[in-house]
C-alpha cells in the first residue's frame, strides 16, 4: 500500500541522489519534520556519521511550540552556528529529506543562512 511516508520516502532518496551526483560536498544538512518537532543533523556522507544536531527539542532553546515557523528558524540558527564553529561555512548542500521546500522547511534554511551558512 502506498502510503504518505513512504512516497516522501522515495522522493528523499531521489533527491539525495541528485545532491551528492550534482555537488561536490560530502556533507548534507539533512530534515526532519514530524507534526509537532522539527529536527536538523549534520551528516559526514564518506564516514556515515551525524556531525551535529539540533531539534526543537532542545531546553537551550527555550521554545513554547516546535511546531511553529519561528521554532524552525531557531533551529536553523542553532544548527548553522554549530557548523560555523565547527568550520563547515560552506561546504553543506541541503537535503529538504523528501518535503516541499516552503513553511516550516523554508524557514529552517533561512535561518540557517541568517547565520552564515552557503547551499
Amino acid at each position: 500500500m502506498i502510503t504518505a511516508n513512504n512516497q516522501r520516502i522515495k522522493r528523499a532518496k531521489r533527491n539525495r541522489f541528485k545532491i551528492l551526483k550534482k555537488s561536490s560536498s560530502l556533507y548534507r544538512l539533512s530534515v526532519f519534520r514530524s507534526n509537532k518537532h522539527i529536527y536538523a543533523q549534520i551528516i559526514d556522507e564518506v564516514n556515515q556519521k551525524t556531525l551535529f544536531s539540533s531539534s526543537s527539542l532542545d531546553k537551550s532553546l527555550k521554545l513554547e511550540k516546535g511546531s511553529n515557523k519561528d521554532a524552525a528558524f531557531k533551529v536553523g540558527e542553532n544548527i548553522a552556528s554549530k557548523a560555523v564553529k565547527g568550520g563547515f561555512k560552506d561546504s553543506l548542500c541541503f537535503d529538504r529529506g523528501g518535503y516541499i521546500y516552503h513553511g516550516r522547511i523554508k524557514e529552517l534554511a533561512e535561518g540557517a543562512r541568517s547565520k552564515g551558512l552557503k547551499f
